[in-house]
């Protein structure tokens, strides 16, 4: 289990505007969405809300890798690759919920577990 870098953290932290989230069909087909619902889980995942997920649920609950790509305030992008859960309850679940905006359904967390970073073509992990 790899934990995110402090700088990557600390970008995290100050991240500016939605996120993008990468995810892969079961035949290989890439899917990209914006997600403004996001939160961290210790610091070894990175959590997106399932508010109005289809083709992304779709590639979640298949499993495998996937990619989600961020700005911070300074407009520097990071680039954290892993594995993806798909989590309809438990703890990274519950977890969501907290902070998920009560006007959406938050159907679940997906969970990017951390295994590489970059921040443009340097990697950090």
């Amino acid at each position: 289990m790899a934990a995110l870098p402090e700088t990557v953290r600390q970008a995290w932290e100050d991240r500016d505007g939605p996120v993008v989230l990468a995810t892969i069909s079961p035949e290989g087909v890439p899917n990209i969405i914006y997600a403004g619902c996001v939160g961290a889980f210790g610091d070894d995942r990175l959590v997106v809300a399932d508010n109005y997920f289809d083709k992304t649920r779709k590639n979640l609950r298949h499993g495998g890798k996937g990619a989600l790509l961020f700005r911070n305030g300074d407009g520097k992008a990071y680039q954290i690759k892993g594995t993806l859960e798909y989590h309809t309850d438990g703890e990274i679940f519950d977890e969501m919920k907290r902070w998920n905006p009560p006007e959406h359904p938050g159907h679940a967390a997906a969970a990017l577990r951390v295994e590489e970073a970059y921040s443009g073509a340097e990697k950090l992990l």
